[in-house]
């Protein structure tokens, strides 16, 4: 006979409820029953809020409840004109008037205290130093020069101060000056001497009034219109341009340093106008320089070389000099590398309207990474025509 072995069963476990029975709450007395209610309806619910007495509203006190707080609504009771300009009223006190007199006045910087730390401050542009700079702290300007030290600037602000016109024809004028000079046969050494002599006592007219604040306010006055309010307590930006232009005249061949003075004349106040006025919507390059600017300086660029080799030096020349222009309307490969091509002469070689249009793209790349480029900090008026005369020059060296 077998024996059979049963396993034992284990009991069912024990589910207990998370929500008291209604038995254990009758258990328990009429205090715990108060603190669970079953499933209730929404009209139940209305009916039962509707039935609880609620407190007065002047019963609640906000100040010794912190949830209750809340901010006060502004006030929209009109506001009492003079009582307003009582507030803004442009008097000066008159400490703050003896306070100006003990104040030192240093060329391109504002009158500061003893205790100034050097920062700008609306208490430093105050209507204490309107005798001064002739303006107020109302008049901030949007120049590099924070405090608007040029007074022509702040009246002729989309004029002088925004569009800088009178600045850019100036700039746009030397170019139109240097072809009637090509054109009436003038050599580029016949030049140099002239911008040499207009360089010097310009340069030291600008010391000088670096060292005489009363000169310095009374040159911004007659050549405000002309100047940047950052060339206040700067250089003029015209020293620049004048050692630029006679540098490229003096060291590069003639249609070179003609090329270079035309690109510094045009190219520069083109990238300058269009960056300002698109320069928002395009990638910046650098600080101050924007994609667009760079493209108006490029698209110039390529249209001054096209005129001045494509156009003028042919119908209105030769002129004495031309005969050692670098380029001739031909460009080659070097023999080196037209030999390891294997490239003939003939087929290494381009002349005429194809000659010209490398010829300008080449200007107007030149052109654009000139006005780009930031070399040691220096003024663009002096790097555009040198980098540029050297970018030409160096390419037709190897091409030309």
């Amino acid at each position: 006979m077998s024996t059979r072995r049963t396993r034992n069963v284990p009991g069912t476990p024990r589910v207990i409820c998370p929500s008291p029975t209604r038995s254990d709450l009758d258990a328990s007395g009429p205090e715990s029953s108060s603190l669970y209610d079953g499933p209730m309806t929404r009209s139940a619910a209305r009916r039962r809020l509707a039935s609880t007495p609620q407190p007065a509203l002047s019963e609640l006190d906000e100040d010794d409840n912190p949830d209750l707080q809340r901010a006060r609504s502004r006030s929209r009771s009109p506001i009492d004109s003079k009582t307003l300009r009582k507030l803004t009223t442009r008097k000066p006190s008159p400490a703050a008037t003896n306070g100006a007199k003990a104040m030192t006045a240093s060329n391109g910087h504002p009158p500061q205290s003893a205790d100034s730390n050097g920062h700008l401050s609306p208490t430093s542009a105050t209507t204490t130093n309107a005798s001064y700079y002739g303006w107020s702290w109302r008049d901030f300007s949007r120049s590099p020069s924070p405090l608007g030290l040029i007074p022509i600037h702040r009246r002729w602000r989309a004029f002088v101060h925004k569009h800088e016109v009178p600045r850019k024809a100036l700039h746009v004028s030397i170019g139109f000056f240097v072809v009637w000079l090509y054109l009436s046969g003038t050599q580029t050494r016949a030049v140099c001497p002239y911008l040499m002599g207009a360089l010097v006592p310009i340069a030291a007219v600008d010391v000088l009034r670096h060292h005489h604040a009363p000169f310095n306010r009374l040159y911004v006055r007659v050549l405000g219109a002309l100047m940047r309010e950052s060339e206040f307590s700067g250089y003029n930006g015209v020293i620049f341009y004048l050692l630029g232009a006679w540098a490229v005249l003096y060291f590069f061949p003639k249609d070179v340093g003609v090329m270079g003075t035309l690109l510094l004349s045009w190219c520069d106040t083109a990238a300058s106008t269009f960056g300002r006025l698109y320069g928002r919507y395009t990638p910046r390059i650098r600080r101050g320089k924007s994609l667009a600017g760079s493209f108006a300086a490029f698209v110039v660029g390529v249209c001054t070389s096209a005129f001045f080799w494509g156009w003028l030096a042919p119908t209105k020349g030769p002129f004495p000099g031309d005969e050692h222009f670098m380029f001739t309307g031909v460009l080659s490969l070097p023999r080196a590398v037209a030999d390891a091509v294997g490239l003939e002469p003939a087929k290494a070689t381009i002349t005429g309207g194809l000659a010209l249009g490398v010829m300008s793209v080449w200007s107007g790349l030149v052109a654009a990474a000139s006005e780009a480029l930031d070399v040691f900090g220096w003024d663009d008026n002096l790097t555009i025509p040198v980098l540029s005369g050297l970018g030409i020059w160096g390419f037709l060296k190897v091409f030309g």
